[in-house]
This record gives C-alpha cells, structure tokens and sequence, in this order.
C-alpha cells in the first residue's frame, strides 16, 4: 500500500468515524424513552400497575424482580449468542425483539382485564419478562459493540457528551409522560399513545444504529485460564468475595421495599404522576451537581471510606419515609434532593472499586458469578417485600404505619451491610471496560432512586493517567 492510499483510508476511516458517533449520539437520544420505561421502577410501569390497573402488591414485587431476571438469564445466553454472530447484530436483532414486545404489548392493552387483577398481572408478568430478557440481551451485546469501535482515548469525552444529551431525552420523556397521564386521566389510550411515540422514536434508533458505519478494531487477546484455575483464582480473591456479599445485602434492602416507594407516594401520599416526574428530575439534577465533588474525594481518599460516609448521609435521609404523610408531603423535596446528591457518591464509588477488585486472571468467570448472585438477590427482594406488604396490610387498617414500619429496612440493612464494606481491601483498579456486565444490576436499578444519568456517567468515566 502506497502513501497514497494509506492517507486515503486513514481519511475514509476517520470520517466513517465521524459519522458513527454522531449517530451513536443520535440514536441513543431516541432509544432513552423506551429504554426508562423497560425498568423496573419508573413514572410509566408505576403508573400502569398502580393506577390503570390497581394490581396486588405481590404481583407488583414480581414484576419489578423479572428485569434482574433477565439479568441472570443473559449470562448464559450471551456467550453463545457470541459465537453466532457479531455483538452489533445481535445488539440490533435483540433490541428489535425487545421493540416488537412492546408493540405487542400496546396493542393488547385494552384487552387487559381491568375488573380481575390477578389475570391481567399474570398477562403482564409473561410479557415484561420476556421483554426484560431481549432488553438484557440488547444491553450487554451494545456495549461490547460499542469496545469494538469507539476509541479508548475518546470515551471519556464522547461519552461524557452523548450520556448528557441522553439525559435530557430521559427528563424530557418522564415530565412529558408524567403530564400526558394525568390530564389524560390515567387512560388505556393515553398509555397506549406513550408507548407508540417511544416505539417511533426507537425504531429511528435502530435504523442509525444499522447504518453506522462502525469498523471493529483488532486486540490482542491472551488465552483464558482453564475453568478450575479460574474458579481457584476467584475463591482466593477474598475482597472481591465479601464486596460481593455486600452487593448480595445492598441489592437486597434496596430492592424489597424500594420498588413500592413509588406506589407509597400514589396511594398514601396522593401524589400524581407528574409529581414523581418532577421528584425524580430533582434527584438527577442535584445528583448530577455533586459529581465533581464526589469524584475528588473518591480519588483522595479511597473507595471505601467515601462510600461508607456517602451511604451514611444517604440512608439518614432515606429515614424521612418512615415518617411522610400527606400533611408533610412537603419533605419529599429535601429527600430526594439529599439522596440524589449523596447516592451519587456511593454509586460512584461502588462502580470505582469493582474495578479494582475483580481478578484480571480470572474476569469472565468474576464478572459472571458477581452478576448471577446479585441478580438473584435482586429478584427475590421485591417478591418477597410485595409479599410482606399484602400480608401486613391485610392485617392492619393503619396502611401509612405498615410502610412506615417497612421502610425502616432500607437504612438499618444497607448501614450494616457496610460492616462487610469495610472489610474489603482495595487493590489497583482494572481497566474500565471490564465491569459492564458485573455491574448490569445497578443500571437496572437507578430507576428506584431516579439515578439513572449517573449510571450512564460512571460506565464511560474518563480514568486518569497516574504517574
């Protein structure tokens, strides 16, 4: 090849280059809408079992457990899918499987019972599971097409820019829908309207991400350690062990009651779902404010102990919902605000260390046996808090002082969960891209604590150079 023609690819590969980025942006702005609305916890599914269709409180636990589902059910799809074809079509091909379920499930709305609870939560358990494991799928082949493309040296950058326009889409998409189901009355029609524009703007979504005229880049890959050596290799890694059992009580207590915040909030408080809209915004904004700060101290003083400090105040305002009426809705604000602004700090910090603990020699397998214990936890904790509140409210009259007394769970379990954290040793951190896949649930469940810009922040964090 002559100097000529090299210049002439280099320049071909940078424009194509160009190009997949823009629409790399572009299609995640369209995808965010029914992306937030595939969680377990947002303004749309909450709205829809508590307020279109009144579902039991068990039923709303196993609905809100079936995305972690998906989550352990990818684990052992996603390998093989690999070996089939490329992450960019499977992305592609899962994502539109996950995109046809909704339209499915649009269409079937007004043939949902209203009048039986129980058969439409069966209706909508069969399909939201099936729909989390195409969206769990989607997720996991995105990002490891997007490591094959995107330059490691652009990232941080790129990233940083694409997750704030996203962001603005997911804001824009839970005030818009939170307006358009209260004045729509909490109609069949209104959600099927939301549901149509979403798929609109996801099928754009695809089509950019088909024509994105992405090139992998070639890595040198070293073999892998046999099976046993790893499963050695991840038994002696005992900080990554206990960090994991922490994980395993972290998921547990914010899972159980923290899906049944949102019902609270409709039922007990009389919130509409604007309200909560508007609550969750806040979170993110002032989330999104405390970051730099919260990165600083990270770097100066270590994982650990800004963790624990940033659960501390975390939890302390967590305390508020044990004693929220309608008398002191009010308080809600300065809850949220708080636990925007100090959840920030942990989730940075719980993505920070898992970088540093998982064991090189041995990822796949770490990766692997991280996601399927927490996923498992995940999704047993709101079966059973669904579970727990129907039996305790059709025991007492008093419903505001059996989720007052539930919602003690959360602080004391996640307080003495950190006795564990603090047991961890932090060793040096392992490149960022390693820990998708580890780290999946927590993506899931930023919808609970409307923390989901920070999620997509700390995924693509810039690492920086140490001398």
């Amino acid at each position: 090849m002559n100097a000529s023609t090299a210049r002439t690819t280099a320049l071909e590969h940078k424009r194509d280059l160009l190009r997949s980025l823009r629409l790399c942006t572009a299609e995640g702005i369209m995808a965010m809408p029914l992306v937030t609305m595939s969680l377990p916890v947002n303004v749309f599914m909450t709205t829809l079992v508590a307020k279109a269709f009144v579902l039991p409180k068990t039923t709303i636990g196993l609905i809100c457990a079936l995305p972690f589902v998906g989550n352990f059910l990818q684990i052992f799809v996603a390998s093989f899918l690999a070996r089939w074809k490329p992450p960019k079509t499977i992305s592609i091909s899962a994502a539109t499987l996950h995109l046809l379920s909704w339209v499915v499930f649009g269409i079937m709305l007004p043939w949902i019972p209203r009048d039986d609870p129980n058969r439409a939560g069966q209706m909508i358990i069969v399909w939201f599971l099936i729909t989390s494991c195409f969206g769990a799928i989607a997720g996991v082949t995105w990002n490891a097409w997007i490591q094959e493309w995107v330059p490691y040296r652009l990232r941080g950058k790129f990233f940083g820019r694409r997750n704030g326009m996203t962001q603005i889409s997911t804001t824009v998409f839970l005030l818009a829908t939170g307006w358009a189901l209260v004045q729509g009355g909490y109609a069949i029609r209104v959600f099927q309207y939301i549901i149509a524009g979403a798929v609109l703007l996801r099928i754009f979504s695809l089509r950019w991400q088909w024509l994105s005229p992405t090139r992998a880049r070639r890595h040198a890959v070293s073999p892998p350690l046999p099976l046993r050596d790893q499963a050695r290799t991840v038994w002696e890694s005992k900080s990554f062990l206990v960090f994991i059992a922490f994980g395993a009580v972290w998921s547990f207590a914010a899972n159980c009651f923290g899906p049944f915040y949102h019902i609270f909030m409709f039922e007990q408080i009389g919130l509409s779902a604007f309200d909560v809209g508007i609550l969750s915004t806040i979170a993110q904004l002032t989330g999104a404010l405390s970051l730099p700060a919260w990165g600083l101290l990270l770097d100066r003083y270590g994982n650990k102990s800004v963790m624990v400090v940033s659960m501390i105040l975390w939890q302390a305002t967590t305390w508020t919902w044990t004693i929220l009426t309608p008398d002191n809705s009010w308080l809600l604000y300065g809850m949220w605000i708080g636990g925007g602004a100090t959840g920030a700090g942990f989730i940075l910090g719980q993505f920070t260390i898992l970088l540093r603990l998982i064991p090189r020699q041995a990822k796949n397998l770490a990766i692997g046996t991280n996601l399927a214990i927490t996923s498992l936890v995940a999704a047993a904790a709101p079966i059973i808090g669904g579970n727990v509140l129907t039996w305790a409210l059709g025991r007492w009259s008093d419903a505001l002082a059996v989720y007052h007394t539930c919602f003690l769970l959360m602080p004391i379990l996640s307080l003495s969960g950190c006795l564990l954290l603090l047991r961890v040793h932090e060793p040096q951190a392992q490149p960022l891209t390693m820990v998708f896949g580890a780290m999946r649930n927590i993506r899931t469940l930023s919808g609970v604590f409307g923390l989901g810009f920070l999620v997509n922040h700390v995924f693509y964090r810039a690492e920086k150079k140490r001398p």
